[in-house]
This record gives structure tokens, sequence and C-alpha cells, in this order.
């Protein structure tokens, strides 16, 4: 499939611009990705986007990705804690995707300057041993398909002015994932109570963020039940080996280049990133 051959659906339901305006934001994003800028927000210019427009923006993103040889390994979720829709001002969950040259084992050293916007997140994810899918699974439906639980820091990395963003903003910019760092601990879905997870956040050995994993819509693996509910609407589901970020329960955390950034979990060790 060619970058113009993108399937979008135009005029499909939910849809509230035609192809030609998503293809249009798409292009504009991926200027904003290689320039390491920001745009005016989606939403402002065009009131008529709905959320199935900006998963059809993303779309176009993972799609061009996939055509250049990306390896997709995983999802993440955005915005399901108090904390987060807080922060942001937006009150619904989004997803992105995650490809494999955006994963980094703990003690990574990255350039700072490959993003813009630098904010991280401390969450656990979720590695599949087998399929997820459907509407209306339960924690113990996505344990039960758990691997194991490992913890992570996300990067976020905006390309959409910050203030006033709606859930189309974020939904169009691959939910603002830059990339995420992974911890070696691997925990079993069921060698310990998942909802009550603590961590500390420190920039430079500085704690600047607590949280507790319940945080994620009660139990983070509501979080993954939440996106299989949401990729059956869009006739996709998530694959055995795949990481699923289950979404933050602190607020995002402010860096610098020369930070590091530390997060220490309950019985679950540490994750440790450099921005060099």
């Amino acid at each position: 499939m060619t970058t113009g051959a993108v399937a979008l659906g135009s005029g499909g339901p939910g849809r509230g611009l035609d192809d030609a305006t998503v293809m249009a934001i798409a292009d504009e994003l991926a200027e904003a990705t290689r320039s390491r800028g920001t745009i005016e927000r989606i939403s402002t210019r065009y009131p008529a986007a709905t959320i199935e427009d900006s998963y059809a923006v993303q779309r176009i993103w993972r799609t061009r990705r996939e055509e250049a040889g990306a390896r997709l390994v995983g999802r993440k979720i955005g915005l399901t804690s108090k904390a987060m829709q807080f922060a942001t001002g937006i009150s619904e969950p989004d997803y992105g995707v995650i490809f494999a040259d955006q994963a980094h084992p703990s003690g990574a050293v990255v350039e700072h300057a490959q993003w813009s916007n630098v904010r991280v997140e401390v969450e656990l994810a979720f590695v599949l041993r087998s399929p997820l899918e459907g509407e209306g699974l339960t924690v113990e439906q996505v344990l039960e398909a758990t691997e194991v639980v490992v913890p992570a820091l996300e990067i976020l990395d905006s390309h959409i002015q910050l203030e006033g963003r709606t859930i189309v903003d974020t939904i169009s910019d691959n939910a603002a994932l830059g990339a995420i760092v992974v911890g070696d601990v691997e925990v079993g879905p069921f060698d310990r109570n998942l909802a009550w997870v603590g961590a500390h956040c420190l920039v430079n050995g500085e704690i600047i963020e607590t949280g507790v994993s319940g945080g994620v819509l009660g139990h983070p693996a509501n979080g993954v039940a939440w996106l299989a509910g949401k990729l059956a609407q869009h006739g996709d589901r998530l694959e055995a080996g795949e990481l699923i970020l289950a979404g933050s329960f602190t607020r995002p955390v402010w860096v610098q280049p020369g930070d590091v950034v530390t997060a220490h979990f309950q019985d679950m060790g540490s994750v440790e990133v450099t921005f060099r």
C-alpha cells in the first residue's frame, strides 16, 4: 500500500472531516515531528473534527511507519487516571501505538533534543501471552491473558500546543508518545495485587511525584480492558507478545537536557533514563 492509498472511510460513521483534510493534518504532524515543533490545536482549527477523525489521522501515521519498515511492539493507553485527567483537562482515555525503535531498556541514555515538550510518566506495562479482543473484558480476563507485568516510564512528545488540547488533539498525535523505558523486573499477573503498586518518580535524585497504580481506573488491568474494547470498535485486537502501557498513575514530570529520571516501584525495582 502506498501512503496515498491509506483507507480512511470517507464520510463514514462518526467522521466530521473529509479525507483530504485528515491527510493534511497527518502531513502537518509529520512535519512537526521532523522539525521537533508544534502545530496549532486541531480542535481549534477544525471544530467539526471527531474522535473518529483523530484515529484516522493516527492510522495514517502508523501505516506510513510500517511501510518504512517500523515494527509494532505494543500500545499505550493515556489519560486513564484522575492525576492525568486533571493535568490535561481531558476527561476520557486515549490510545496510541508503540514501535520497536521507541522502546528502551532501563539505564538508557537518550537525546533530549529528539522530542518536544519532554515529560515523563510512571506506569505499569502488561506483556500479553495471548490475544485480547472484544468489549466488556474483566480484570480477571486481562490477567489470564498476561504473561508478565513490568515497571516502565513513558516519555511524552507532544506536537500540538499543550494548553487547551482536547481528546481529538491527543489522539491525532499518537497520544503524545515519544518513547518508553522498560525495567527488567518481571512480576506474574497474579503474584501480587497490581492495584497497590506504589512508585516514586525522582529527577536528579529528588522526589517530584508519587502515586499508586490503582489510580488507573481502579486497577491498571481495567485500562487494558478498556483498550481491547476500543480496538474492537475499529476491527482490531491486542496480540500475543504486545507490550501494553496501562496508563500513568502520576502527573507528567518535565525534564531538561542533562536530567536523570528514576522511578522506584514498590517490590518491582527501578527504571532509569538519562536525557543527554
